[in-house]
């Protein structure tokens, strides 16, 4: 995405009163933008730290968004010698007896395609009728919020009669070996079981997926074929590299081989998510403890993320770091969720869930006790939690979560359980 250098500042810094007025409830619903170029011409600081924000939204990841200082004659000054793009966000203070003037000069030289949307001063019916009547795509009384601006443009390029996309949901650990590979693998089971809805697991660790194993498979192509080869990559060539798993499961297997180095640029998983996200009702990525630049994409464009940690301190400075980290590439969506993992394995020292959480400031939505008897038994036969015992806690923990992350759900604090274990409990809605 080419934008102009920015930097918003918002907990620890400088107050920008946009940050507070985004809630994720009222960008939950929007879609992704489809690959457009926007200018944006802005005449105070209000709007242009307001577009700002737009441009970090996930959702405006394909748009090419280029925000400049000044007027609808600066705009004109501009395009009288350069190509329109396709949108052209206009803030103006003038009023509506003389807004059609000022933008005539604009209106000789813009494309007939290009679309316009203005933010004005005065709430005045028969001047939206006017503009509308002239061309204009849409007119926005400010103040102006950042959800306004992003429902204005989808309103303009995403097509309503269009199939809904699916919902994505990421899995990472903030450690090796906590077991987000078994949750994400036992949650898209979960969602394609009780809600009988297609799912695709896809296992994005390359060199070292499990997701195979798991489910007892041998696919003999799987992502790999997907990323390495994206010119092919269409719903004919997905349906090839799914290996069916249950009725209403397929998997996206990895290689799992060390024959070939795994290094991917930051857009390498980009055209595969997409078509995921047009031909899947839900899509589960299993993403690899590792911090690149092809990671932070997946996780910055995912609509849910579960951090998955056991209670020790190394997993505390990890989780911590990951929310930071998610929280400024990801500000205007809800915060990642927390399960806490492996909680009371015998001899091992541990950081109480409570003192965890509250270092993090953040409720687990689960907090899953260890059983290695179980969770080895599941490893060891190809199977989920559920198939091996559907009537043990963990498996109902399960649920809930794939209640959760589906929004079917709200998160109920985690409650003790027996024998001093922690188990974390989710409620319906």
């Amino acid at each position: 995405m080419s934008t102009i250098d920015y930097k918003i500042e918002t907990a620890s810094g400088e107050p920008d009163g946009f940050a507070d007025a985004v809630r994720p409830s009222d960008v939950d619903h929007l879609r992704p933008l489809p690959r457009i170029s926007v200018h944006a011409f802005c005449e105070t600081e209000a709007v242009q730290r307001m577009m700002e924000r737009c441009g970090q939204d996930r959702r405006m990841s394909k748009v090419s968004l280029r925000i400049n200082s000044g007027s609808i004659t600066a705009a004109a000054n501009m395009f009288s010698s350069a190509p329109t793009p396709n949108l052209i966000i206009l803030e103006t203070s003038t009023e509506p007896r003389l807004l059609l003037a000022e933008l005539a000069p604009l209106a000789a030289v813009c494309d007939p395609s290009t679309k316009v949307i203005i933010i004005g001063r005065y709430n005045d019916i028969p001047l939206y009728r006017e503009l509308i009547r002239n061309g204009i795509s849409e007119y926005i009384v400010a103040p102006v919020a950042m959800p306004d601006v992003l429902s204005a443009i989808a309103a303009i390029f995403v097509d309503p009669e269009a199939e809904p996309l699916g919902r994505s949901i990421a899995f990472i650990g903030a450690k090796g070996g906590v077991g987000s590979s078994t949750l994400a693998h036992n949650c898209a089971w979960g969602i394609s079981n009780l809600f009988a809805t297609e799912v695709v697991l896809a296992d994005l660790d390359l060199p070292y997926g499990t997701a195979n194993i798991n489910f007892d498979q041998d696919p003999p192509q799987g992502i790999s074929e997907a990323v390495f080869s994206p010119e092919r990559l269409d719903e004919v060539f997905l349906d090839r590299l799914l290996t069916k798993c249950s009725q209403h499961l397929s998997l996206l297997a990895a290689p799992s081989m060390l024959d070939r180095p795994y290094d991917f640029d930051a857009t390498a998983f980009q055209p595969l998510m997409e078509i995921l996200l047009r031909n899947a009702p839900v899509s589960v990525l299993d993403v690899p403890h590792l911090w690149a630049d092809w990671t932070r994409t997946v996780l910055a464009e995912a609509d849910e993320v579960v951090v998955v940690a056991v209670p020790d301190l190394a997993n505390l400075r990890n989780a911590k770091n990951l929310f930071d980290s998610l929280k400024k590439i990801r500000p205007n969506d809800k915060m990642p969720h927390l399960v806490l993992n492996q909680v009371g394995m015998p001899k091992r020292p541990e950081i109480s869930p409570g003192d965890f959480c509250d270092s993090l400031e953040i409720e687990p939505v689960a907090i899953i006790p260890f059983d290695a008897v179980l969770f080895g038994n599941a490893a060891n036969s190809g199977r989920m939690i559920a198939e091996i015992d559907k009537k043990a806690p963990t498996a109902e923990t399960f649920s809930q979560l794939a209640h959760l992350v589906t929004g079917r759900a709200t998160a109920k604090k985690a409650k003790k359980g027996g024998l001093g274990k922690m188990l974390g409990m989710l409620g319906h809605k």
